[in-house]
């Protein structure tokens, strides 16, 4: 039996998604499953080529809702989940009791763990300390900016190999270990542990290039960095430089995209309330109430920057008025 997991790659929330289904499909569903993962990026145009679905069973996680027939499995809890008003009338027509949807949850990892014990008998505590790191980075429950920017938690520095990853096997290659090892021994892997010095060398640095590119006015930050090989930059670190931000939003650039991400301050000293999610869609991306993004291909870099400057124009009037 080939079971074929698709996540949310470059996402320590989607490679945790697909080791946690794992470990339960193989628990709970069938025991001699073979699994295959294959990561999922946001960008401009199709998301999905269906000639990959070629599973027995399909599962998709922490991505948005694909209507193919040949998905057997979803989960997932990103507010824009569906990429069309005819994509959520078929989750909701679906009887499988295989899909599922709850935009509340700070993490898919944490939500797939509670419906795997509630609906199919699964014991989610051997990979407690996991579904715990997943709440915590997808929803930045750190304490402050400091914590969040140090990187001193096996967790964080795995998150920062994982979306820096270069080989496209790195991250299929971890899913497992994901599922039955605990974080800090995989650290200590031969393929994980000489990443991490020079992406520690490489956190310092875009440190210094963020503190020359933010600028915050009227409490949204705004700064592009699409000159540089910074896509995987630690996101909390326009906070940690300006903490009476509310707002930010940033340009980036990697080798199949020009990306628009759009954040909200976890420490703000005002609450952000502007949906950040409705915004993004409206330019084809999407995400969550206070974080968000958008993919636009490598030569629309003129509307990327477009779009960026619209979106800080409608961040920084928002603050102005008081609707933050």
């Amino acid at each position: 039996m080939k079971v074929k997991v698709f996540y949310h790659d470059k996402c320590f929330d989607g490679a945790s998604s697909a080791a946690l289904f794992s470990r339960f499909y193989r628990e709970r569903i069938r025991e001699d499953a073979d699994f295959t993962f294959s990561g999922l990026l946001h960008r401009a145009g199709a998301l999905f080529n269906e000639s990959d679905f070629d599973g027995d069973e399909n599962a998709i996680v922490d991505f948005k809702y694909s209507s193919s027939p040949k998905i057997t499995w979803w989960f997932d809890h990103h507010e824009s989940a569906f990429l069309s008003p005819d994509d959520a009338a078929h989750f909701e027509r679906d009887q499988s009791n295989r899909k599922f949807y709850d935009p509340d949850f700070k993490s898919c990892t944490s939500f797939i763990a509670m419906i795997a014990q509630q609906r199919f008998g699964f014991d989610p505590a051997p990979m407690a300390d996991l579904i715990c790191w997943t709440d915590i980075i997808d929803a930045a429950q750190y304490p402050d900016a400091k914590t969040a920017v140090e990187m001193r938690e096996p967790a964080m520095k795995l998150t920062m190999v994982i979306e820096s990853a270069p080989d496209q096997r790195f991250v299929p290659n971890l899913i497992p270990l994901l599922a039955t090892k605990p974080l800090a021994a995989i650290l200590e892997e031969p393929f994980v542990a000489p990443l991490l010095p020079p992406l520690l060398r490489r956190h310092e640095l875009s440190k210094e290039i963020l503190k020359q590119r933010t600028e915050c006015k009227d409490g949204t930050i705004f700064f592009d960095v699409a000159d540089h090989d910074l896509e995987g930059y630690n996101k909390f670190v326009p906070y940690y430089l300006h903490p009476e931000s509310i707002y930010s939003v940033g340009l980036s650039k990697s080798s199949f995209r020009v990306k628009v991400s759009v954040g909200s301050n976890p420490w703000a000293p005002e609450e952000p309330v502007v949906n950040l999610a409705k915004i993004c869609e409206r330019y084809g991306g999407g995400g969550h109430a206070r974080v968000g993004a958008i993919s636009f291909n490598v030569n629309q870099h003129a509307e990327a920057i477009q779009a960026s400057r619209d979106i800080v124009n409608e961040l920084r009037a928002a603050v102005r008025s008081g609707k933050r």
